[in-house]
Order: structure tokens, then C-alpha cells, then sequence
């Protein structure tokens, strides 16, 4: 167990199973196998940034159940240190099944994140002791979206936020998903309230849109950047990444894979941004491993799994 004052980044939010199937190309009506795997965006990220020899903690909820258990045990077997990882009595772990239609289409069907998932259950009370002293100490803390999507989470990321007081690199992963809210404009106010206290915010262009009302990438990172943070990461897909911080923009052109399975790739990206902001590099080398790091894990099936190392990334770049 590490000190809570001393991890290079926690992570807040999702966690749960990703369930693949080993079929590409066709439904899930036609699948006969699949594979089992970590998943939830904070999972992901906090694994990414493990991968790269960084001391990573997450701070969520799980179920009191089977793939509760599976889900600390894996984050354990990765490096990421589990003891801000409670469980809900009565609440499912969240089980997460895709389809895989290569190159750019993989529908997702969430189970077990309604009436509520265990990670939405965290609580403003909860972010104290040592949970606040984790946040407070990390290099880098992360959030979600998702986070904001509901009660009691929403009320937690804001207190969590408050705890951290933009201490070091503060990330919000705008992370939007529309099943999990009420309606766009609901998702614009909550993100509003957020940005002002986090100094890196990262969306791809929709995501943008309903954080700033902005879907043009240099137009999005300049409101961004006016909503308070320090950091706006712009994905654009196949057009590459846009970074826009205090020392000007940069544009990083796109990784050409063979995509297996492009779902994992945005948290990919994530860990590896937390790694350049730790290492203390240029925007420029920050964003081009990021994006490296993010074709990589697209180029395979799983998320958590597939996470690279360094020196995958480096021999890529």
C-alpha cells in the first residue's frame, strides 16, 4: 500500500468488466465467445499510467460480487493500488459488451449502470482523510464526465475538485456519454461548474460541443481555454490532436494502424498525456506519445490489457 500523499496519479470514476467478443464483424446475436477485461475510463487511465512505471491510485465503487472482486484483483495485478475502491452492497458491477466492426464502429451496451452503478455512488463526505490527502499529494488527478452525470457522484468530483485545489496537473476528461445523461444542455451546466477548477480539460470534438458549445477544434480549445484551464487537448480523429496551452497550439497528425478495436484508445492517450506532464516534456513530445500510445491500443482488442509500454510507444514513434 502506498502513502496517499505520494502517487504520481489518481484517478476518480468508472470502473467495471469489459466483455469482447472474440468474433469480429458480427453481432452479438452471433458471437459464441468472448474475453473478460478490466474496463471504466478511470480504471483505464490509472492502468495506462502504471504501464509506464507511474504510482497510480483509483478512487471508486464496485459491486459486492464476483466481478467486484475481479475488478480490484486485475487493478492490483497491474500495478494500481486498490484501497480507494469500496464496494456497494445491493448494486451490480457494471458489465460493459461491445460489438467490433473495424475501422470505426463499436457499439457499446452497458449493463449494470442503471437505476445506478457503483461508481456513481461515491459521496462529497467520503473525500477526506485519506482519500483527500491521495488527491491533494498527486501529480496528476483525473476525472470524468461521467462523473458529473448523476448524484451523489456529481456532488463527490466537485468536493473531490475542491479538495485538490488545482494542485499540479488537474485533468477532466470530458468523457461524454449520452446514455448516462439527461440531456446535452444538463451535461453543459455541469461541465461549466468543473472547468474552472481544473487546469488540463481533453475532449474529442462532440464532447467539446457540449462542454463549450464549440465543435470547430481551434475555436473549442480557445473557449476552453477562456473557461479556465490552462490545457485544452483536442481530438479530432482522423485529422490528429490540437493541444492549446500557455506557450501556444500544436497540431500532431494522426498514427496510421490497422484498428482492431478503437475503444481502449482515447484512455491509452490519457495515461500516456499523465506520463508527459509528469516527465515535464514540451506539448509537442506530450501529444505525439499520447497519440502514439492511443493508435497502439486501437491496433488491439482489449483496453486495460492493452495498454503499452514506453518503449512500445517509443518504437512506434
Amino acid at each position: 500500500m502506498t502513502s496517499a500523499a505520494s502517487y504520481d496519479v489518481v484517478t476518480m470514476g468508472r470502473a467495471g468488466v469489459d466483455v469482447y467478443p472474440h468474433q469480429v464483424g458480427v453481432g452479438l446475436e452471433d458471437v459464441v465467445s468472448f474475453g473478460k477485461y478490466l474496463g471504466g475510463s478511470a480504471a483505464n487511465v490509472a492502468v495506462a499510467a502504471a504501464r509506464y512505471g507511474r504510482r497510480t491510485a483509483l478512487v471508486s465503487r464496485v459491486g459486492e460480487d464476483p466481478f467486484g472482486r475481479f475488478v480490484c484483483r486485475a487493478l492490483r495485478g497491474f500495478g494500481v493500488d486498490d484501497q480507494f475502491v469500496q464496494t456497494v452492497r445491493d448494486l451490480a458491477t457494471p458489465v460493459t459488451f461491445c460489438e467490433i466492426f473495424p475501422p470505426d464502429d463499436f457499439p457499446l451496451y452497458f449493463y449494470g449502470r442503471t437505476p445506478v452503478a457503483p461508481d456513481l455512488m461515491l459521496r462529497a463526505e467520503e473525500m477526506t482523510g485519506r482519500v483527500a490527502d491521495a488527491i491533494r499529494g498527486a501529480g496528476v488527478f483525473w476525472v470524468t464526465g461521467t462523473g458529473l452525470s448523476t448524484e451523489p457522484s456529481r456532488e463527490a468530483t466537485m468536493a473531490a475538485l475542491d479538495v485538490r485545489g488545482r494542485r499540479g496537473s488537474t485533468v477532466f476528461d470530458l468523457d461524454y456519454r449520452p446514455t448516462f445523461w439527461a440531456s446535452r444542455d444538463t451535461a453543459r451546466a455541469a461541465y461549466a461548474a468543473a472547468l474552472p477548477l481544473v487546469s488540463v480539460a481533453v475532449g474529442n470534438l462532440d464532447e467539446c460541443d457540449v462542454a463549450v458549445g464549440e465543435r470547430e477544434p481551434d475555436a473549442a480549445a480557445k473557449a476552453l481555454r477562456a473557461a479556465g484551464v490552462d490545457l485544452a487537448v483536442v481530438k479530432q480523429g482522423p485529422a490528429g490532436v490540437r493541444g492549446d496551452g500557455a506557450h501556444g497550439c500544436v497540431e500532431v497528425p494522426p498514427r496510421s494502424v490497422e484498428v482492431v478495436n478503437g475503444l481502449g484508445a482515447g484512455d491509452a492517450f490519457g495515461g500516456a498525456l499523465c506520463h508527459g506532464l509528469l516527465a515535464g516534456w514540451g506539448l509537442q513530445r506530450t501529444l505525439g506519445f499520447a497519440n502514439a500510445a492511443g493508435a497502439l491500443v486501437a491496433s488491439r482488442l482489449a483496453c486495460a490489457d492493452a495498454m503499452p509500454t514506453v518503449e512500445e510507444v517509443e518504437e512506434l514513434l
